[in-house]
């Protein structure tokens, strides 16, 4: 007995250590793939990152050029205001107004002037540049060339001697008479705080530079730069020609710098100036934290590893792989349109009944909402063709069953007649009663209609507005022109009040046409001619019936025409 006992409880063992074999095998099969894969997608993440990290400053470059650029345009604006000023007031009066005028919301201007042709300052915001000579200055002489706005390098001022910028706007660009110009001190220190968004990042240098090459603007840890050329800063000697001769507005070089490490710079043209903002980036210093962060990943994914594996051993296929598979073939069957299928329980551990009945409650949801899908659209299809105001058939409606009479006219060689019918006058209906009482009209005609199609084996639809139509299979001309005088004389009788009508009542034009049809023939002939029918009968005085055609007579191609 206890040896029986022992084999069964070995054959338990050898099972299960099968099933954690398999598992354990299936689980290094799976993750020295991934690990492999991680840690090329670890590396791609570093580049990535790196990429990343030039974009995002790429923008902050052209974001803070953009900024600068507003700068410059608030300094345009301000001397074109004062040259407009200065055009239509005279030399007085405009200085009075520029002194009373300055904004105190554009700290970045130092001060204005008006500098006659000559080059002396006739009147400024500060009283000791007057008579200021700067007629020697490129950017005077530029402005005065180009007469058009000029915004200098960097230089420094004569009274003060400190580091300044310079724009100039001509009056001429207004006033052609006039030969003064307008003159502004830019202010190098509001340019700096600008760029402070660009400072205090480990591996950013942030520079903003002249077209000569000149710094004129940095971060405040880069304060010492200013005033020196991009050639004797030793990072960006490398790539200080590269940047100034580059025509486009905007750009990104990588380099090896000076100290052997690699950097990348994006650079971007202030518009309306020569200068530039330069940011280069250090790579090294960039990827420090990314790194950190890769040997953090190679740890939790070692981790990670060691978890799979233990889970693997203690899995058993008998609680995952195999309620895997029932519910995978039942999702199978399900979506391959056997709405029947659903999931037993009693082949599921209890760990797997939520799931089941989830899944079972899902396949009955679905079952019933495609059933009720199918009887929503045959509802919907029925509808598309139906006028909701007449209860008669839509034009969309009465096409298709045209296209069908019209088919089965030609097949047993059968007479096919048509009748339009328009409602007499009834815009002046409809301004005098109302469109409500014009929807009721409608309707009384649509009933009638619908009722002499029943009695003729016919079909009615509303054409469109206050046009109807009358289909009428294995009809002759002759029966289907006594329908429509039928069809006239009850519409009349419906007496339904018209003051504005000569008949004083509602009343109808009919348009006749039969055919005969075959290959040589569309359906849409037989409703021009029926319409061709009903505007004769509209030029006839209204409230009449008129085939098409009258000495009723058929053509060879079939359709009743006038002789």
């Amino acid at each position: 007995m206890f040896g029986v006992s022992f084999n069964r409880n070995r054959v338990k063992l050898k099972k299960l250590l099968g099933i954690r074999a398999r598992l354990a095998l299936l689980a290094v099969m799976l993750v020295a793939p991934l690990m492999l894969e991680r840690v090329r997608s670890l590396e791609d993440a570093r580049a990535k990152q790196i990429a990343m990290a030039s974009e995002e400053y790429a923008n902050i470059t052209l974001h803070t050029a953009e900024t600068q650029r507003e700068v410059v345009s608030s300094v345009e604006t301000m001397l074109k205001s004062a040259a407009y000023i200065r055009a239509s007031s005279g030399i007085g009066r405009s200085c009075e107004i520029l002194r009373a005028s300055l904004p105190t919301n554009l700290p970045w201007i130092r001060s204005i002037m008006i500098v006659s042709k000559e080059g002396v300052v006739q009147c400024s915001t500060l009283n000791m540049l007057v008579g200021l000579n700067i007629g020697d200055r490129d950017y005077f002489r530029k402005a005065q060339q180009t007469r058009d706005f000029v915004f200098s390098d960097y230089l420094f001022a004569r009274v003060s001697n400190r580091p300044i910028l310079m724009a100039a706007y001509p009056v001429a660009a207004i006033n052609p008479e006039e030969d003064a110009v307008v003159v502004a001190g830019i202010n190098l220190d509001w340019m700096s705080k600008i760029m402070a968004k660009l400072g205090g990042r480990p591996g950013i240098s942030a520079l903003l530079v002249d077209g000569a090459g000149v710094v004129l603007a940095a971060p405040a840890e880069e304060a010492s730069m200013i005033g020196k050329p991009l050639n004797n800063v030793p990072l960006l000697t490398a790539i200080a020609h590269k940047a100034l001769v580059s025509d486009t507005p905007t750009g990104s070089l990588s380099f090896t710098a000076a100290d052997g490490s690699q950097r990348a710079i994006s650079f971007a043209r202030i518009p309306g100036t020569q200068s530039r903002l330069i940011v280069s980036i250090d790579e090294a210093k960039i990827t420090a934290a990314i790194n950190r962060d890769i040997r953090t990943a190679y740890l939790q994914l070692g981790l990670v590893c060691l978890f799979v594996l233990l889970g693997a051993l203690i899995g058993a296929e008998k609680l995952i792989i195999n309620p895997i598979e029932v519910m995978t073939g039942m999702a199978r069957r399900f979506g391959e349109g056997d709405w029947s299928a659903r999931v037993s329980h009693s082949r599921l551990p209890s760990e797997f009944m939520p799931l089941a009945r989830a899944f079972n409650a899902m396949a009955a949801q679905l079952s019933q909402r495609e059933r009720e899908l199918v009887a929503t659209n045959d509802r919907l299809t029925v509808m598309a063709s139906i006028d909701m105001l007449s209860g008669l058939a839509n034009r969309r409606g009465f096409q298709s069953r045209l296209d069908f009479e019209w088919m089965k006219a030609q097949q047993y060689r059968r007479e096919l007649s048509l009748l339009m019918i328009d409602v007499d006058h009834f815009k002046l209906y409809n301004d005098t009663y109302g469109h409500p009482e014009g929807d009721a009209c409608l309707t009384r005609i649509g009933e009638a209609l619908a009722s002499i199609a029943a009695d003729n084996l016919g079909f009615a639809g509303r054409y469109g507005g206050e046009e109807f139509c009358l289909l009428l299979p294995n009809t002759s001309p002759q029966k289907a022109l006594e329908i429509g005088e039928t069809v006239r004389a009850t519409v009349q009788g419906l007496g339904l009040p018209h003051i504005t009508s000569s008949h004083r009542t509602v009343t109808v034009s009919v348009g006749v046409a039969a055919a005969l049809p075959n290959d040589a023939q569309t359906a849409g002939e037989l409703i021009e001619a029926a319409d061709a029918a009903l505007y004769a009968a509209k030029h006839r005085g209204r409230n009449t019936v008129v085939e098409h055609g009258f000495a009723k007579l058929v053509d060879e191609a079939g359709i009743a025409m006038a002789g």
